[in-house]
């Protein structure tokens, strides 16, 4: 019985110690010093990717998903999720990942390095990344970035709105998703605190200005979804400008008919990005890494713009992606976070100021 509980003992050891060993190996691998040749040779090795938050529909992800497939012979599968949904994840799975990469908010990019989540890989594209676009060490990496917009059905409205202050003049409801968790949501809250004169490090004209709307019974809190919009249930959703012009052309091309208008709020709003955090425990480390690299590339760029988001890298665009993108002027009074270390403290209480100051209120 001695022996056999030594025995035991031995085996739950040698497990831990395995677990551990493949954790490490996951966080500690350094794919900077790797040549793209090698890189490309071990992804291949991998032969599968598994994302998070990456679908086919958003950002035109499913092309560029296809290509690494085509190119590499590297496998992929989605699961769709919030940025916090995401990040949740490869914290709570750790050494047993399921999953390889995810695509997050630019605020909770710096949160998967502070909570070690995040592995680091500059791509071979690093010295054309702005600097506001990357962390220094490449853990996180901006590929595309947004502009918060309205996605208007303008049969449901009786004007329709330009503006934070043409909505609050209205009767309809109105759709901002769960900003609890999705960091297009909470982007919308500050894009309003931003043309009430907030600010990054102050979010409260943002949260009274959606609590008059929930006091209104104004508040729309079902989904934010491409088929709720297909629907007509949707008279005007708060959505970032790729989002809004592919839900708007994909409703188009089945319904005709279908009368969608797209404004950016011409007061003020926010542009923001969004990154790649590949997952430190990754057991396809490698096949992730080679997607943050072809995310990069030209191509990969490329393939963003087709989705309506803006590329992150000052790549040539063919002129009927371009011609896909709303005209620069509606972009006049939008801007790109200035005070990303305000907007980082925001983000960790702004879920339950949601909860407490709007949700609280709704009719």
């Amino acid at each position: 019985m001695k022996q056999l509980r030594m025995i035991l003992s031995l085996i739950l050891v040698a497990a831990f110690v395995l677990g551990c060993t493949t954790a490490m190996a996951a966080s500690t691998v350094d794919l900077n010093a790797l040549s793209l040749d090698e890189l490309v040779a071990k992804a291949k090795e991998d032969g599968l990717v598994n994302s998070v938050g990456m679908p086919d529909d958003w950002a035109n992800w499913g092309e560029t998903w296809q290509e690494i497939t085509e190119l590499y012979g590297i496998e992929h599968t989605d699961v769709d999720m919030s940025s916090a949904e995401e990040l949740a994840l490869f914290e709570s799975e750790k050494a047993n990942a399921t999953k390889d990469i995810g695509d997050v908010g630019q605020s909770f990019g710096p949160v998967a390095v502070e909570q070690g989540l995040a592995a680091a890989y500059k791509t071979s594209y690093w010295d054309s990344i702005p600097d506001w676009a990357k962390d220094e060490d490449g853990y996180w990496i901006i590929a595309y970035y947004g502009t918060m917009s309205m996605l208007i059905n303008a049969d449901l409205v009786e004007t329709v709105p330009q503006s934070f202050d043409d909505i609050l003049n209205g009767t309809y409801k109105v759709t901002v998703g769960d900003v609890t968790k999705a960091n297009q949501a909470r982007n919308a809250v500050l894009s309003a605190a931003i043309a009430f004169g907030g600010s990054e490090s102050d979010i409260q004209p943002g949260l009274d200005y959606f609590r008059t709307l929930a006091e209104q019974g104004r508040l729309d809190l079902g989904e934010l979804s491409p088929a709720r919009l297909a629907k007509g249930e949707i008279a005007v959703a708060f959505l970032w400008d790729y989002n809004a012009l592919n839900y708007r052309d994909a409703i188009l091309e089945a319904n005709p008919a279908a009368n969608l208008v797209i404004n950016i709020p011409s007061e003020a709003s926010i542009q923001s990005g969004y990154t790649t955090i590949i997952n430190a425990y990754s057991k396809r480390i490698h096949a992730a890494a080679l997607a943050r690299e072809y995310i990069l590339s030209d191509e990969g760029q490329i393939n963003l713009a087709k989705g309506y988001a803006r590329p992150v890298r000052d790549v040539e665009l063919p002129e009927d992606v371009q011609a896909k993108l709303l005209d620069s002027a509606q972009y006049e009074n939008a801007r790109l976070l200035s005070d990303a270390q305000g907007w980082d403290n925001t983000s960790l209480t702004l879920g339950d100021l949601w909860q407490e100051e709007v949700i609280a209120y709704a009719k």
